[in-house]
């Protein structure tokens, strides 16, 4: 995503600056709970930074799924798992966050506390 700032100059040809957001690459994993015999057909992952668009998750060599996203930094994401369309637990979030409107809690999972989606804290660096 880049956003584009006007020029002071109106010459002709004369392009507008473009200013990149910086970017990482997060690597979304996930493996079948201990204990869970049945393993899904279609694993996937949506959040804020897909604008809650599934992303279909490919099967890792190692086991499990993984799939590696170039995401917004110096933001905190919202997302969730979903196997075989049903929304998932993450053991390995960076923890729980209060849904944001109804498109966020179509996809929560129910906690103690509430409705939760998981959160993927900002990268500075």
């Amino acid at each position: 995503m880049t956003h584009k700032f006007s020029s002071h100059s109106h010459a002709p040809g004369h392009k507008p600056l473009e200013r990149k957001l910086p970017t990482y690459n997060k690597v979304f994993r996930w493996r079948v709970p201990e204990g869970q015999a049945e393993e899904p057909s279609t694993v996937e992952v949506a959040g804020t930074f897909s604008e809650w668009k599934k992303v279909p998750m490919p099967r890792a060599a190692t086991g499990g799924w993984q799939l590696t996203l170039t995401i917004p930094a110096h933001r905190t994401h919202h997302y969730m798992f979903f196997a075989d369309g049903t929304p998932v637990q993450d053991k390995h979030c960076d923890g729980l966050a209060i849904p944001h409107g109804a498109e966020e809690e179509q996809f929560a999972i129910a906690t103690p506390r509430g409705p939760r989606v998981f959160m993927l804290f900002a990268q500075t660096k």
